[in-house]
């Protein structure tokens, strides 16, 4: 029997759903992939366990704890997953900050603005979220061209606890 799925934002072409602990080789692919283990750092995934781990300690516990958390986001043709969006509480940020990141082969195809635009409309509208931080490797230009046109303007550099290098921080308001 296939599990029904909570879809909690709806785009022309995506749909974003909580994940679950079904996700993991989704999340072991992309959490390993090129881009994210160098701008983001290395989750140490190797396993399906692992993946399966990190979801129902990490990742999952959030929608309940907070009201949102990082979604899967799947085409509507035919249920692809395709990448991550959704927002996080993390330690060291005084507001929830927007997330994303993509498999390499559904990149550069507007999934990624088209899942945060809508991300930072239900975080504003649904959820009432006043403000909206988004943080980046400054090194990562391409996400930092994504933040810039989804409206979010540099604030400062932070250095979030446990990090050993600076990230830029940019806000909504």
């Amino acid at each position: 029997m296939k599990s029904v799925q909570r879809y909690i934002i709806e785009t022309n072409r995506l749909r974003l759903r909580e994940a679950t602990p079904a996700d993991a080789a989704f999340k072991l692919a992309i959490y390993n992939s090129p881009g994210f283990l160098e701008f983001v750092g290395d989750r140490g995934l190797r396993t399906i366990e692992d993946a399966e781990t990190y979801l129902k300690e990490r990742l999952i516990p959030s929608y309940e704890a907070n009201g949102f958390g990082l979604y899967v986001v799947e085409l509507k043709e035919d249920d692809t997953p395709v990448g991550t969006c959704g927002l996080v509480n993390r330690d060291g940020l005084n507001a929830p900050d927007i997330g994303f990141t993509f498999l390499p082969e559904h990149m550069r195809m507007g999934y990624g603005y088209e899942s945060a635009a809508a991300v930072l409309k239900f975080g504003r509208e649904a959820l009432s979220i006043p403000r909206i931080l988004a943080i980046v490797n400054p090194k990562n230009q391409k996400s930092i061209g994504l933040i810039e046109k989804l409206g979010l303007v540099f604030d400062r550099e932070i250095q979030l606890p446990g990090d050993d290098h600076p990230i830029s921080q940019y806000t909504t308001v």
